[in-house]
């Protein structure tokens, strides 16, 4: 009777060990974690397509905004209003490869656009300069008629003259800070140099603007 007892417990005892042992055990938390599937955005694309509309919409809206301040301050740099036109739409190319670099943090977008406009004009002038080098032309400019400067239909021919007369940074400051507005420490920053330079860069071109076109007047 003892030993069929015995044999009863032991039985048992095998039989429970036997369902712990086939009973699943439960992973830890990393386990659970590596077997998980990875999950797929599938809307990545199209986020990604809302993203690139949305920075071009944006640039679109820039670029309408700005688009006749950047061509006023081209004419008066460059005082031919053909090759503004033609240096407006070189600013704005750059401006749209390099749209994704541009951080309003640093300054607005007129500020921006400015800066991208003056690089274009200077790059163009010192390209000039080395082809009527390379040609040997200057002898020749003064054989050929030269159009006159052209900043606009709306100023007077006196002005006109008058800012003729400046130099070309003297006609840059007046662009910036006469036509489009901009504040000294934004000014300068567009032409490289400290707003003590800008502030007097700025006095001597509208002193002698005033002189000329009251020698004119008085004429």
């Amino acid at each position: 009777m003892r030993r069929s007892q015995r044999t009863c417990s032991r039985t048992s005892s095998t039989s429970f060990r036997a369902t712990r042992s086939t009973r699943p055990r439960c992973s830890r938390p990393s386990e659970q974690r590596s077997v998980l599937p990875l999950r797929c955005d599938k809307a990545g694309p199209l986020r990604r397509n809302k993203t690139v509309k949305a920075e071009q919409q944006s640039f679109a809206a820039i670029a309408e905004q700005h688009l006749d301040d950047v061509l006023a301050y081209l004419v008066y740099l460059t005082a031919d209003h053909s090759l503004a036109e033609d240096l407006t739409v070189e600013t704005f190319e750059r401006a749209l490869r390099r749209w994704n670099r541009f951080d309003p943090r640093r300054g607005g977008a007129r500020t921006w656009l400015c800066q991208l406009a003056r690089s274009a004009a200077l790059d163009h002038f010192r390209s000039e300069g080395r082809r009527l080098r390379r040609e040997e032309r200057y002898a020749v400019r003064e054989l050929r008629e030269v159009p006159g400067p052209s900043f606009g239909e709306s100023l007077s021919s006196e002005l006109e003259h008058a800012l003729a007369e400046l130099s070309r940074a003297e006609r840059e400051v007046v662009a910036l800070r006469v036509v489009l507005e901009l504040d000294g420490e934004t000014a300068s920053r567009v032409l490289g140099i400290s707003p003590s330079a800008c502030s007097t860069r700025l006095s001597r071109a509208l002193q002698k603007l005033e002189g000329m076109v009251s020698a004119d007047a008085v004429a």
